[in-house]
């Protein structure tokens, strides 16, 4: 009987000592891939801001990569008239660019940066740096935009 007893001991310590098969892991199937999103090309706008006399004038292009190409031009009291071209992106909601413009028959390059909010477009203002032959931002995370520099959106010329 503790020949039984001590086999049955055994037997119950070595089936116990069995490892156990592992469960099957589980299938992970990765989702696919999301495609790009796009943004659709803006079309043609346009912006103004007619204040005591000075006027500002704003239009631009936004392609589907963001970028910006357009017209900008102040005309301020006091002040010869500029004109130029205007070159950036958008990041998200805020229009940076480069302003290449003629004023007394001198080409320069001036960083601009425009807010947009609630159908407006608001321009920053802050400390700069002339630095080659361009004027720009100090810092971009710094710039003011106050409510007086609002251009509000019209109707593009045809």
């Amino acid at each position: 009987m503790k020949k039984l007893l001590a086999l049955t001991v055994i037997l119950v310590v070595l089936v116990s000592c069995k490892k156990a098969e592992p469960a099957p892991a589980p299938e992970i199937t990765p989702d696919p891939p999301k495609e790009a999103e796009v943004a659709e090309p803006a079309g043609d706008q346009c912006f103004a801001s007619r204040l005591n006399g000075n006027i500002v004038a704003l239009s631009f292009n936004v392609n589907s990569h963001q970028e910006v190409n357009g017209k900008l031009s102040y005309n301020l009291t006091g002040k010869d008239k500029n004109e130029g071209t205007l070159v950036g992106n958008m990041k998200g909601d805020t229009l940076i660019a480069d302003y290449t413009f003629i004023s007394e028959g001198v080409s320069s390059v001036r960083e601009v940066v425009f807010l947009q909010k609630d159908g407006t477009l608001i321009e920053g203002y802050g400390d700069v740096v002339d630095a080659n032959n361009k004027v720009t931002f100090k810092d971009k995370k710094k710039l003011k935009f106050d409510a007086k520099n609002t251009l509000t959106k019209v109707d593009c010329p045809q």
